[in-house]
């Protein structure tokens, strides 16, 4: 009896210490719909293959899945959260019943449920009968297809199949071509393709693929007349193909009722493509296994990061979700880079620096520490063989530089955090100088045709020269903030180095967001804010607008109010200019005051903006400012207000987990400050919260009092000591581990009643007066599109003046001089007639009639010279220099037409 208790007791020990299965609370479709983009397919941690469906439903379909619209197929490669245009949906199979004359026609199929999404599976139930359920490794996948009896069942095989884009951005990717060969049970080949939102030139993936099926198949391969017609040139029974024209095959299984197939890729070769799948989905392998090893890994490898002692299905749903988008991308290609041989890890599909640099790669290197130096090491590769770091990349070419060179924000990030590893930092320090000191080569993108949107900052020569960016250049103002920024993460690295010139060079250029200060720029009754600037001065910008906020214009996906925020490695200043501590309180509460905007009207028409990373960091900044509860009031009621676990539970893209990794930033109660080891204090949401740092380490948080009413940190113990700081350091908390135990409650408490935040960039308080940074008129205004204007119809209307006085001196003198023609015409023809009787009468007097004629040509020269005069005082010059420019610095006002009569 004895030993039957205590085998009980054992046995129940045993199954309590059976670890969670937290992909329970992991819903895949979070972000699906309303603009999230996310893919709900399947997929490992920064696997290379996300299998998922490709639904056409007359617009883009960014990730390929959408919940309305029709199949068009199952393809092995997407991205997630992305916006901009689709990128891949290739190597794709589609199932079809009956007989098929014609594989290149508008094969698809309708949805006839909703799908089953849930990490390591996925299923459709197609109109047509037809499930279909999927399972993926890192770099194969596995179909597994149920057909009605009764039919022919046959699984299409189309190369030239993508994600098209429909936006009109000629981003749209096209097919080029590819090879097929095929047997009864398998297939192999590579398509080449090119275009998506990185406009990447050509590039190829092979694949391999098995079936398996009680029936063998009969199968016969196609092309078309071309690379994009429905049109056959060829339907038959050659298993082998090659051709820059449409291509594929169809596999007839008769009437069989299952079809499973495995799939492998590769960026390498065929052989590589066969053994990522005979590796990785060896034959036998079942849907379940495949499944029960993905939720193993995201278990392992990401979920059981954090845990925590919360009940709420709600939250627990928000967090895992959370936490399984933001290790979506990057893909780690390691042994798949095409480019070059190299021994260093190989990372791509980067969506983008730009989205992700202020607090994504900060949680990257919370939860995967490993991982993040790999891809430090990965940007410095790429830069070793390319050129540049990437901002953004796919397909393996850089491309999408929005703004600065924001992965310059990443390593510095990841430098003063301690990384170092195997990282080479001597070349990472000379990656990010190239990208401080070489203008790239224009990549003439027609969405902003001044300089290079590939890699780099294209905006260089105007930031070198002038200390500022003017308006010829697209997202001038967006780009001096970031520069701004990314020149304060080279001070960083520098200093690490002992670079000492460099640090103080890098720190000085780190200052120049002030030359966009404009302290007449007034806004809501606000005055000060970062605005455009020419060689002539400020340039008149309302700080509600932005035009349209894209590529060519001054603010890249963001207000000014907005950019006017962003400049947090020089806080202190920012603060001063913005009339001091009470008045940047007051400025912070208008950003987040309903109905100050119409642009926003999804989020209650507020200046700020949680679907765009500009705002990000914004509702933490009262921290600089003795006002923590007013972070955490603000950054919660975002949470709270604009994220659910649903598929339309994103404020906005994904953007590769950005959205994602800022939600579980506010869920555990830090913001991270990039370049820095700052850490902002919010207010946890859960009772007792552990993240798992590795290597035996932890960050302990735990929480009493708290509540959905009750969130204002009362006090803190951070390590065991009392807290009077809304700040901790990397090393305080991270590096080691540590703990942190709030007491929470439903009044704000002032408890920070120690140092602000550090603002490294500032060489003077926040309290000091803004004239003395700025002097207000120092630069003066330029003149306005309205004053331009003006001179320009003032200059018309002159010219309109003087052509009609012109017009009467000429009519004027027209009038006298047929006045006078007729006046010598007839004293002419007497002095003839005179002449006539002379001769009659035997003498002669001199010819008159020559001195009339040459006194006429006299007469009508000088004329000719005056008008000439005339015309060349009134017209108006076309040259470039002496035309009146208009905000964006391009030529201004109307067509004027020269004395020649060319435009």
């Amino acid at each position: 009896m004895r030993l039957y208790a205590s085998l009980t007791v054992l046995f129940v020990a045993a199954a309590r210490a059976e670890p969670t299965d937290l992909t329970q609370y992991v819903l895949a479709n979070t972000g699906q719909t309303n603009g999230g983009n996310t893919i709900a397919g399947v997929t490992l941690p920064f696997g290379m293959v996300k299998l998922g469906p490709d639904v056409f439903f007359g617009a883009d379909s960014f990730s390929g899945d959408v919940d309305v619209g029709n199949f068009t197929g199952f393809s092995m490669m997407h991205e997630s959260g992305t916006g901009g245009a689709p990128k891949y949906g290739v190597v794709s199979q589609m199932p079809v019943l009956g007989n098929i004359t014609n594989p290149l026609t508008n094969l698809n199929d309708t949805r006839a449920s909703p799908d089953i999404t849930s990490v390591g599976y996925y299923k459709s139930s197609l109109g047509s009968g037809i499930t279909v359920e999927l399972g993926a490794t890192n770099r194969a996948g596995f179909y597994q297809y149920t057909y009605p009896a009764g039919n022919q069942s046959n699984v299409v095989v189309d190369t030239s199949h993508v994600l098209p884009s429909y936006r009109g951005q000629g981003l749209s990717q096209h097919y080029l071509g590819g090879s097929i060969t095929t047997s009864s049970d398998h297939y192999e080949g590579h398509a080449d393709y090119d275009n998506g939102w990185n406009r990447a030139p050509s590039w190829r993936i092979f694949f391999c693929a098995f079936f398996e099926s009680n029936t063998s198949a009969t199968v016969h391969t196609f092309v078309g007349h071309n690379d994009n017609t429905s049109k056959l040139a060829d339907y038959s029974t050659a298993s082998n193909i090659n051709s820059t024209a449409r291509l594929g095959a169809v596999f007839n299984f008769g009437d069989a009722t299952s079809v499973t197939s495995r799939v492998g890729i590769s960026f390498i070769s065929r052989a590589q493509a066969c053994d990522n799948v005979n590796t990785q989905i060896p034959a036998g392998t079942t849907l379940s296994t495949l499944t029960r090893n993905a939720k193993q890994i995201w278990n392992d490898e990401v979920l059981s990061k954090v845990t925590t002692a919360e009940s709420n299905l709600s939250n627990l749903q928000l967090l895992y979700s959370s936490m399984y988008h933001m290790h979506l991308l990057p893909s780690n290609r390691t042994g798949e880079n095409p480019l070059w041989t190299s021994t260093e890890p190989y990372y791509d599909d980067v969506y983008t620096s730009w989205d992700l640099f202020r607090c994504t790669f900060s949680l990257l290197q919370v939860f995967q520490p490993r991982v993040y130096e790999e891809y430090i090491r990965s940007l410095i590769d790429i830069f070793r063989f390319e050129g540049y770091t990437p901002d953004g990349r796919s397909s393996n070419f850089n491309g999408a530089s929005q703004g600065g060179s924001n992965s310059d924000n990443i390593m510095a990030d990841a430098y003063v955090k301690g990384v170092r590893g195997a990282v080479n930092w001597n070349d990472g320090y000379k990656a990010m100088q190239k990208n401080a000191e070489v203008t790239p080569p224009n990549n003439n993108d027609p969405r902003d045709l001044s300089s290079s949107t590939k890699e780099g900052r294209g905006a260089l020569p105007d930031w070198l020269e002038l200390g500022y960016i003017t308006p010829r250049y697209g997202r001038a103002v967006t780009r001096a903030v970031e520069y701004s920024v990314n020149d304060f993460s080279l001070s960083q690295v520098a200093a690490g180095l002992g670079k000492g010139p460099d640090v103080k060079k890098y720190i000085d250029r780190s200052r120049n967001w002030r030359n966009h200060w404009s302290p007449e720029a007034t806004s809501l009754n606000f005055s000060g804010f970062i605005v455009p600037r020419s060689r002539d001065g400020f340039i008149e910008q309302d700080p509600l607008q932005c035009g349209g906020c894209y590529w060519g214009d001054a603010y890249y996906e963001g207000l000014p109010w907005e950019y006017s925020f962003n400049t947090h490695h020089d806080i202190n200043t920012l603060i001063a200019l913005s009339g001091g501590p009470e008045t940047f309180v007051k400025r912070l509460d208008m950003m987040f005051t309903p109905n100050t905007t119409s642009r926003n009207a999804a989020f209650n028409n507020t200046i700020f903006n949680p679907g765009n990373e500009p705002s990000f960091t914004t509702p933490y900044l009262y921290n600089y400012v003795g006002r923590q509860d007013l972070s955490v009031k603000q950054s919660r009621n975002i949470a709270k207000s604009y994220y659910s676990p649903t598929p339309g539970g994103l404020p906005g893209n994904s953007d590769a987990g950005a959205m994602e990794s800022w939600l579980l930033w506010n869920m555990l109660g830090l913001y991270p400050i990039v370049g820095q080891t700052t850490f902002l204090i919010g207010s946890p949401w859960f009772a007792n919260t552990s993240i798992s740092l590795g290597g035996g380490k932890s960050l302990t948080t735990t929480t009493t009092g708290g509540s959905n009413d009750s969130y204002y940190v009362q006090s803190l113990l951070v390590n065991g000591k009392q807290w009077t700081q809304s700040w901790v350091t990397w090393d305080q908390i991270f590096a080691k581990g540590g703990t942190m135990d709030f007491v929470l409650g439903p009044e704000p408490q002032n408890w920070t009643t120690g140092p602000p935040p550090p603002s490294p960039a500032s060489e003077r308080s926040q309290y000091t007066n803004s004239s003395i940074i700025i002097t207000p008129g120092e630069v003066p205004m330029a003149p306005s599109a309205a004053v331009l204007s003006k001179e320009a119809h003032r200059s018309i209307f002159l010219r309109d003046v003087a052509l009609g006085v012109m017009g009467f001196g000429i009519l004027g003198l027209l009038v006298l001089a047929g006045w006078l023609w007729r006046y010598w015409m007839k004293k002419a023809k007497r002095a003839a007639e005179e002449q006539e009787t002379g001769q009659e009468k035997g003498f002669t007097r001199p010819l008159k009639l020559a001195t009339v004629r040459e006194s006429l040509q006299s007469m009508f020269r000088g004329a000719q010279d005056q008008l000439t005069h005339l015309f060349k005082d009134t017209s108006i010059s076309t040259k470039e220099a002496d035309r009146p420019k208009s905000v964006d610095d391009s030529i201004g006002g109307e067509t004027i037409i020269e004395n020649d009569g060319k435009t």
